[in-house]
């Protein structure tokens, strides 16, 4: 249960941040959107806590994932630059995460 609370507090995080970019670009109706999105994603990342998912690995997992998915997701929405160098970074993230996890299983 804890990696569904996760997942859905990546996607709620993830939905906020672009709304936030929607908000800014001159659609106030959004701020909504974001209010409710980071609430929603500060309860799920609790609730995935909560159902015993360390936080080094829960924290790890929901930063690397909002940041590549927000940056892929920008891209396709709001036509956003996305360069070699940045899908080198996120895979970077990706690693580094990958080692957090591994080395709390340790």
């Amino acid at each position: 249960m804890a990696w569904l609370f996760l997942v859905g507090a990546i996607l709620t995080e993830v939905t906020a941040t672009l709304s936030l970019r929607a908000a800014v670009g001159g659609r106030r109706r959004f701020y909504v959107v974001v209010a409710v999105g980071y609430l929603s994603a500060f309860t799920l990342l609790s609730l995935s806590l909560g159902a015993g998912m360390p936080l080094g690995v829960a924290y790890g997992i929901w930063a690397a994932a909002g940041v590549a998915l927000t940056a892929v997701a920008s891209t396709l929405i709001f036509k956003e630059p996305f360069s070699v160098l940045m899908a080198i970074g996120i895979a970077l993230i990706m690693g580094g995460v990958l080692l957090v996890e591994v080395g709390a299983a340790h």
